[in-house]
């Protein structure tokens, strides 16, 4: 069998070394990118072409604003018997995007590997991984849903919509959480409380991302207005009791 991973960004340099580590040795793992990266050991780096003719099961590991445009790009040259799987940290307009772009019997998965390079750096156990499965078989999805408990991590079956509201409530407050803090300069302080410290930690884990990805899921995510409306809420309700115990009306 080959997996293959397009896109050798961050996270996807990380997605092929994770799956050569977790693989068997009669897995091949292969990797493709639209400008040359060096990939993980064991990763051979292929042609767009010779990727797209060789691969049995594909990860697309490209920002959610590139990934319309370059499923447009490949459409054509994905196999019949490919399973394909996005994993874009939002689910409904990617899974929308691979049900309109690639043809009816290509088998398809909607993913999102809920952590990365930093989230991960201790191990995969316990961590969740959502699917969502769009078009596939019982046996192709039976083996992916086993492939990842064997890792140890913890599968989560959803819609792509389920999977966007809850991402919103934490993910994407996560990030914007995270972001805010940054813009205010928080440096670390001798007198830290742990408190502080695991802010201090939310801000590294979420602005070592790129920044397009803070972009994309406050963009492509169709809760993601809905939570910061919620979260300017919560902050002026926060403020009014401030003031209000100021003046002594509390």
């Amino acid at each position: 069998m080959t997996i293959g991973i397009y896109g050798l960004g961050r996270f996807g340099h990380f997605w092929a070394s994770t799956i050569r580590r977790m693989s068997p040795e009669s897995v091949r793992v292969v990797a493709t990118s639209r400008s040359w990266h060096e990939p993980p050991e064991g990763v051979d780096f292929l042609t767009e072409d010779d990727f797209l003719s060789s691969v049995d099961v594909l990860f697309f590991t490209v920002a959610i604003s590139s990934f319309e445009e370059v499923l447009k790009r490949v459409a054509d040259r994905v196999r019949k018997d490919t399973l394909v799987l996005d994993t874009c940290s939002v689910k409904a307009e990617p899974a929308r995007w691979m049900e309109e772009k690639l043809d009816s019997s290509i088998q398809l998965v909607a993913s999102h590997p809920m952590f990365g390079p930093d989230s991960a750096k201790d191990g995969l156990a316990g961590l969740p991984m959502v699917l969502c499965p769009l078009r596939v078989d019982d046996d192709k999805f039976s083996w992916l849903n086993d492939l990842f408990t064997s890792w140890g991590l913890k599968v989560l079956v959803m819609t792509p919509l389920q999977h966007d509201r809850q991402a919103a409530y934490s993910q994407g407050v996560t990030h914007f959480v995270g972001r805010t803090l940054r813009e205010m300069g928080l440096e670390d302080t001798e007198i830290a409380t742990r408190g502080y410290k695991a802010l201090m930690s939310i801000v590294e884990q979420t602005c070592n991302d790129p920044m397009q990805l803070f972009y994309d899921l406050q963009h492509y995510n169709p809760y993601a207005r809905e939570m910061r409306l919620s979260l300017q809420v919560a902050l002026e309700k926060t403020l009014n009791h401030l003031r209000e115990s100021e003046e002594g009306k509390v």
